[in-house]
């Protein structure tokens, strides 16, 4: 009769120097890890922990996976932002060699102030539920007359009247002629906006300029 060979002992890490990046990771660090199919756009997840066996080799991390919108039960709709992903509950054991690089996963909020989107930015508003393609929350603030949720990619201008924001082609309006407004009022402000201007002793903006744009992001 053979005995079972006993596991090897395993360790927790702090942290790790992956050998072809400059930076340690670390658990709560996000990255992009290679895909299954190299046509297939680099997954994103976040590391909940570091292990190595007792000689500190054979290097694991334990991640939790981001899902892309397309790899949701619902599949990508038009209010989802070309660099958002959702907080799943698949949870998983990865080789570090599979790492790519670091990426950053913002708040919605957070990501909507940056002055530039660079590749390694991405933002997340939902956790999801891989099993049954349940969103938290699962409702969220919608806008404009086609009431969407707000997608941080779009152009939008809001009313000086209602405070709401409006696509530009929802009130038949190019992106182009929605930059040089200086001023906006939707359908239903308009008339009583017409008079606010009229009494107006100053065509220019306020101070606290009610008028602004979403910018477009890439």
């Amino acid at each position: 009769m053979t005995m079972a060979k006993p596991k090897a002992p395993r360790r927790t890490l702090e942290s790790y120097s992956v050998k072809h990046m400059n930076k340690p990771i670390k658990a709560g660090d996000c990255v992009l890890m290679r895909p299954s199919e190299p046509s297939k756009p680099s997954y994103v997840a976040r590391i909940e922990g570091i292990e190595a066996d007792s000689r500190g080799a054979n290097v694991k991390i334990h991640v939790r996976w981001y899902y892309r919108p397309e790899e949701s039960l619902g599949g990508r709709r038009q209010f989802h932002g070309s660099k958002e992903v959702f907080l799943s509950d698949h949870f998983d054991v990865q080789s570090t060699d599979t790492i790519e690089a670091k990426c950053i996963v913002h708040s919605f909020k957070s990501y909507t102030k940056l002055d530039a989107v660079g590749n390694d930015d991405f933002f997340c508003r939902f956790e999801y539920n891989s099993s049954t393609g349940a969103f938290n929350p699962d409702r969220v603030a919608v806008y404009c007359k086609c009431e969407m949720p707000y997608n941080p990619d779009d152009l939008m201008v809001q009313c000086e009247g209602c405070s709401d924001w409006f696509h530009p082609a929802c009130i038949d309006m190019t992106v182009e002629e929605a930059q040089r407004l200086d001023h906006f009022f939707c359908e239903a402000c308009s008339v009583e906006g017409q008079k606010q201007l009229q009494n107006s002793h100053s065509a220019t903006r306020p101070s606290d300029t009610k008028v602004d744009t979403k910018r477009r992001r890439r």
